[in-house]
Order: structure tokens, then C-alpha cells, then sequence
């Protein structure tokens, strides 16, 4: 029997949470408490949860944040999103064939209606994340009534996904310490102050011309809440691609991926190939391969990967390859992923021929960026509701400048409010600045000349906004500029007559895993390195035989394990002790974990562009829409009209982009362009639930009370 969930892991806590049967096309398979019907398909080695109705296309998830219908199923008759919906003890499951069948109703079934719960509040908050909690903080901080509203089950939104610690500045976003951390930290400062009301597994629907802002209450109540002022912090969305097989199961975004690895404790593939070098794909990239997964490869098409460094460095020197200047030209498989292939691209970043590499894999993990989720922000300024927006639903940045435009938006808002009459520090401003700040200029690695005693060797050689490591120095010999943090740290040798004691905190607490320790103390000509590793304890022993390899992840040189040990307050992250020659002692910045990967010999067939799906909920492809951009379309409502291209589950949120694409690429000015009106509900809702029709089991408990 297949089983895919995780049991171990190196940084979360694996609960022993109760079993229980559900069925699966009349198949007993077991399910975890708590699990979602999707986790518990890909963990019982499902990943075809539904067939398209309009070509019979196999469908798997997608973007596991209820925004499609990728993973529609059938759980005990009725169509839900199994990414979304917790599955039940006896639940019995069925993948989707064309359009479902629903249940039968009796028309002479008395219906049951409520009153529409409606309510008013000085300040609504969609979005619980990290600028939503932090804005909660400062306002329920001053007594301020707010509701804030999440869709998830939990408060934290993706800091609940991330297992690494965060970068930033420790005094202003926690950085140092783990985002799942951050996320509980953050959860029970809000839940301090009664002011603040939250409702979890709550959407957002729509913000009406009456400001009255449409609420889906945990999942099954329609309420209309009535804000002073509105605030969007809503997060942000991920962008699709259009390639050949981009639809196939096992093709979806990284935080889909996060969610089914770091929140469901499910191991969803076991061979992976990432798709974008920004910060979401290098991180995604250091999850799989914590959760004992095989990462193939990343490819990134510009000449440089744009997220940080440390990032990149880290999957190089576990033994990833990346491939800068390249693309992904297909998705190749007949149910579901089976390989892909990339090719190098030129300076118009179009494909080389000739270059072609296919690599074997089950799952490509689509990471090329985010746009944010603003809606509910750009229809209350357009009906004339007080609104601010937060966090990536403002500007797409790291987490931690989410929170600190969380902080500073919170406080906005208690100033127009009345309840606080201060000023707000231009300091803030520039902070947040700062730590939205993009990755600066990168240096050559240069190492200090002592060659006695023990000290720290930096491998961070990018600016970013970063300062932990500065913190954390218990004699203060490593500095990083309090006025821009960006700057990389600076060693001094002594201060105040006082030099490293070679405590290993800047190694365990750097979020890069950047820095080594050389030890010249006991052995002058083969001194002890120290290095950072985040993976389980028990996979690496005193005497095993290591790689050694560079910052970039070049081989050094084999050697043996001396010691593997934690120290207090180490945060999970465990040291790794080797022997070296002192010839490269200073250059060892990591140890290589995955054996070296060659793509698989095969035969590359081209595959015509236009077989790309643009439209995934109606099917549509890039050569639909390109033959009537060509015959002289230029309004998209047109091109809805002809093709059904964004009339589907998802709103039209994942091809409208990429419609947009298209026009660009056929050489058409945007402002051409007629685009389609937004939908008005985020997501789709039964009809009944605007009306307040109870639920059956709802129905039933109100006729016994009456009774």
C-alpha cells in the first residue's frame, strides 16, 4: 500500500494524529485526522482527481487555495474542491468524469431560510496573513473593533509554509527566527485583544457599491459587513506559463507544493523540477529537498536567478543544477508528468535549437512570480470606501516587509480613525523600504588572511536586508550597518581586546545558512570546519565520508565526519564537523546531499506552442486565441464571447495574464487592449447561500429545537 506522508521531518513537528478509512472509487484507503481530501489522495498516491468535460483531459491540483477547479471531486455525491474541503471518516470519493451529476432534490423538500447576518465595524481586514496580523496588532492595541477574515483553517497565512528563518531586521520583523514561528508568534499577540473578532475559513466575496463587503462565513453563511475602512491584505497569487502540457497532473505552483509538503506533512512527488529562479522557486526547491525529495533541476531564463544568493547557493551546494538563460519548452507525459524538457534561450530569449535537455521527473513546479490580490482594494476606491492595502496586495516583496506594512498601515489607520494622534516615524517608511528592497550588488568571495585560533568565514556576498548574524555575536565582532542593512556584515578580529570564542551562534542563526567556522586550535595544517545543515540528524554519522564544495557549489574535496552535534537554543539547525586541509578550509561553505543529476537521454519532439492551454477551466488554447488576435480582436470580452476563456471556476485569475501575453507577443500595444470587468464574487457560491438556506444537518438540528 502506497504511502506518501511524511513522518519524519527536520524542522516540523510530526503529530501521531488518529487513522481512519475513506474510499476512493470503492477502494478503502486511509486518511489522516485533519487531512484535506486532496492530501489524502496524493498521499495514498492519487494525482488524477477528475477528467475535463470538454476533451477528457486528466486534472490534478493546481493552485490547493480553492481559486480553481483543478481538483474537483465527488465526496458522497456532491462536487467540492478536495483542496479545500476536510475529508471524514467513511467519506467515499470519486474523481469527476466530464461534468458531475448532482443530487437528486425533491421539490416538495420544505427549504429552511436564516436572516443574512449583517454587521458594521470600524475596520475589516481581509486577509491573515503577515500584514493582516501585524495591522490587527496595532489597532487591537488601541482598542480599536475590527473583523479580520481568512479563508484558511489558521491565522498566518504562507508564514505557515515556511520553514526557514526569515531575513530582514531582528529588531523590526522577527528576522532569525522560522516563518511557521513568526506565524504563532504574530496568531497570539492578535488573540490578546478582544477588539478584534476573526472568522477563519471566511472569503472575501465581493466590495458592493453600498460599501458593504460580501463575506462567504466559514464556508457556508453568506454575511454582509459594513466597514468605516476597509483593509486589503490579501497576499498575492501566483502566474501561470503557457507551454505544451502545461496542464497535465503534476504541473502546478509552488505554494500549492508548500502547502501539500510543509502544512499537510504529504511527500507529493519524488522527482522535481522547478521552474523560476526567484525567491519562491530557490526556497520551494530547499523544502523538497528537506522533505526527502529529489530536486532534478531549476531553470531560470534570465542570466541570473533573481532571488537572493544564499537562496541559489544552498540548492547548488546540496548538488541541484541550475540552469540560468533557459526555458521550459514542454511538459511531457500521457496521464501525468513523466519528464520535462528546457533548452537554452538567446538574448530575445528564444529557445536555441540544439540545446534541448530533457530531465526524467513527476512533477514541475511552476514558480515565475506573483501579482497581487487587489481586487477587493481597486472596487472599494472605486465605490468610494476609506481602504488601504498591505503586504504583497500592495507590493510584491519578501514577508517580512509584509509585516512591517502590516505595522504601518495598522497605525494609518488608527490615525484616521482618531484613536492615535502621533506621528509616524519616517524611520518606518524607510525600513519598510529597505526590506522591500530587490537584491543589490553581488561581491567577489574574498576569505581573512589568519590562519591560528577560530573565527567565522562569511560566505554572504550579495546585499540584501539582513542583520541576524550581527545580533546574535555574543562579543559584537560581526557588524552589519544599523542604518542600511543591506550592506554585508563585517568580522573584526577583536573588540575590546576580545576575540571569537568560536561559540558557533553565527552559524546556527544565519537565515543563508552563510556562514562556516575554521578552527586552526588542535591542528594548525588540517583545521576543523563547521557547517550548518538542516536536514534530519540521523542521515549524517561521525566517520561518514562527505563532498565538500564551494559557495557555488563547486566539489572540493571528500572527507570524514569528526562530530555532528546541536547547541542550545540552535533552533533546529545541527553542525556538521569535518577535517580539512588548510589550503581550502576557508572555501568549504557546504556539503553536497543529493549524487550528481544528468538529464535523461531522449529524443526531443517539438511540440507546437499553441498547444498550451491559456484557459485551463474551459480548455482553451494559446492558438485559439492567437488566430483571433491575428483576424483583429483586441477586446478580450470578444475573445470570452467566441472561446469561453475566462468563464471558468477560477474567475479568469490565471488566464487573463496570459491572454495578455499573447497580445504582446503578436505586437499589440496594451492600450489596444480592451480588457473583460472583473467578476464580482472571488469565488463561486451556491445560490441558496445568498438567500440563507440552511444546510440539512442545520435544517435538522433547527426542526428539533422547535420540536
Amino acid at each position: 500500500m502506497i504511502d506518501n506522508r511524511l513522518y519524519k521531518h527536520p524542522i516540523l513537528p510530526v503529530e501521531d494524529r488518529p487513522t481512519f478509512k475513506f474510499y476512493w472509487n470503492d477502494q478503502e484507503l486511509i486518511a489522516r485526522e485533519g487531512e484535506t481530501i486532496a492530501s489524502a489522495l496524493f498521499a495514498n498516491g492519487i494525482r488524477i482527481f477528475n477528467y475535463h468535460h470538454k476533451d477528457g483531459a486528466p486534472q490534478g491540483i493546481f493552485c490547493a487555495n480553492g481559486q480553481c477547479a483543478q481538483c474537483l471531486v465527488l465526496a458522497d455525491g456532491f462536487p467540492v474542491k478536495s483542496c479545500m474541503e476536510l475529508i471524514k471518516p467513511g467519506m467515499r470519493i470519486q474523481p469527476v468524469n466530464g461534468l458531475p451529476e448532482l443530487p437528486a432534490v425533491d421539490p416538495e423538500s420544505p427549504l429552511v431560510f436564516e436572516p443574512i447576518e449583517e454587521l458594521e465595524v470600524s475596520v475589516l481586514i481581509i486577509g491573515g496573513g503577515p500584514a493582516g496580523l501585524s495591522a490587527a496588532i496595532e489597532l487591537g492595541s488601541r482598542g480599536v473593533d475590527c473583523l479580520l477574515v481568512d479563508d484558511k483553517h489558521r491565522l498566518g497565512g504562507k508564514l505557515v509554509l515556511q520553514t526557514h528563518r526569515f531575513f530582514g531586521s531582528v529588531e523590526a520583523v522577527y528576522a532569525g527566527t522560522r516563518g511557521i514561528d513568526i506565524a504563532t508568534r504574530l496568531e497570539n499577540e492578535v488573540r490578546k485583544f478582544s477588539s478584534v473578532k476573526i472568522w477563519l475559513q471566511s472569503t472575501a466575496l465581493a466590495v458592493f457599491s453600498d460599501r458593504k463587503v460580501g463575506i462567504l462565513k466559514e464556508g457556508k453563511k453568506y454575511a454582509l459587513v459594513r466597514p468605516k475602512i476597509l483593509l486589503v491584505a490579501s497576499g498575492a497569487r501566483e502566474k501561470s506559463l503557457a507551454f505544451p502540457g502545461n496542464t497535465l497532473p503534476g504541473v502546478y505552483g509552488a505554494g500549492a507544493f508548500q502547502t501539500l509538503v510543509n502544512r499537510d506533512l504529504v511527500k507529493p512527488t519524488e522527482r522535481l523540477f522547478i521552474v523560476g529562479g526567484g525567491n519562491v522557486g530557490l526556497i520551494a526547491g530547499y523544502h523538497a529537498l528537506q522533505a526527502g525529495i529529489q530536486v532534478v533541476g531549476l531553470i531560470e531564463i534570465m542570466p541570473e536567478c533573481g532571488g537572493y544568493k544564499v537562496h541559489k547557493d544552498k540548492l547548488a551546494r546540496l548538488g541541484v543544477p541550475i540552469l540560468t538563460s533557459h526555458t521550459i519548452l514542454s511538459a511531457n507525459g500521457k496521464e501525468a508528468v513523466e519528464s520535462v524538457t528546457v533548452a537554452k534561450v538567446d538574448e530575445k530569449f528564444q529557445p536555441i535549437k540544439g540545446t534541448e535537455k530533457t530531465f526524467a521527473c513527476d512533477t514541475v513546479l511552476i514558480a515565475i512570480g506573483l501579482d497581487p490580490v487587489n481586487e477587493f482594494y481597486l472596487k472599494a476606491k472605486e465605490f468610494g470606501l476609506p481602504a488601504y492595502a498591505a503586504g504583497d496586495a500592495e507590493e510584491i516583496a519578501e514577508a517580512s516587509a509584509a509585516i512591517f506594512s502590516g505595522k504601518i498601515r495598522g497605525l494609518e489607520i488608527a490615525r484616521d480613525l482618531g484613536v492615535y494622534s502621533g506621528e509616524i516615524p519616517n524611520s518606518w517608511y524607510e525600513t519598510a523600504e529597505i526590506l522591500k528592497s530587490r537584491p543589490g550588488k553581488t561581491y567577489p568571495e574574498s576569505f581573512p588572511e589568519k590562519e591560528t585560533g577560530v573565527f567565522p568565514v562569511i560566505h554572504c556576498l550579495q546585499e540584501i536586508p539582513c542583520n541576524p548574524c550581527s545580533a546574535v555575536c555574543p562579543r559584537k565582532l560581526i557588524e552589519v550597518d544599523r542604518s542600511d542593512i543591506r550592506k554585508l556584515p563585517v568580522y573584526y578580529e577583536e573588540r575590546d581586546g576580545k576575540g571569537c570564542t568560536g561559540c558557533e551562534r553565527c552559524v546556527v542563526f544565519c537565515p543563508g545558512l552563510a556562514i562556516t567556522l575554521v578552527d586552526y586550535r588542535r591542528d594548525a595544517q588540517f583545521p576543523e570546519v563547521t557547517i550548518p545543515f538542516e536536514f534530519l540528524k540521523e542521515i549524517i554519522n561521525p566517520g561518514d565520508e562527505v563532498s565538500l564544495v564551494d559557495v557555488e557549489g563547486k566539489f572540493l574535496t571528500k572527507a570524514k565526519v569528526v562530530s555532528v552535534k546541536s547547541i542550545k537554543g540552535n533552533d533546529r539547525t545541527i553542525l556538521v564537523k569535518v577535517q580539512v586541509p588548510k589550503e581550502i578550509a576557508k572555501k568549504v561553505s557546504g556539503l553536497r546531499l543529493q549524487p550528481e543529476i544528468s538529464p535523461a537521454e531522449a529524443q526531443y519532439t517539438e511540440r507546437m506552442a499553441d498547444e498550451a492551454i491559456i484557459c485551463r477551466c474551459e480548455r482553451v488554447t494559446a492558438g485559439e486565441i492567437r488566430k483571433l488576435i491575428r483576424e483583429g480582436l483586441r477586446d478580450i470580452n470578444e475573445i470570452k464571447t467566441i472561446t469561453r476563456a475566462g468563464m471558468g471556476p477560477c474567475g479568469a485569475k490565471t488566464c487573463t495574464p496570459l491572454i495578455h501575453r499573447l497580445f504582446r507577443e503578436e505586437g499589440v500595444p496594451e492600450k489596444e487592449i480592451i480588457d473583460q470587468p472583473k467578476r464580482p464574487l472571488f469565488i463561486e457560491v451556491p445560490l441558496g447561500v445568498f438567500a440563507g438556506l440552511q444546510e440539512k444537518q442545520e435544517k435538522k438540528e433547527a426542526e428539533d429545537e422547535r420540536a
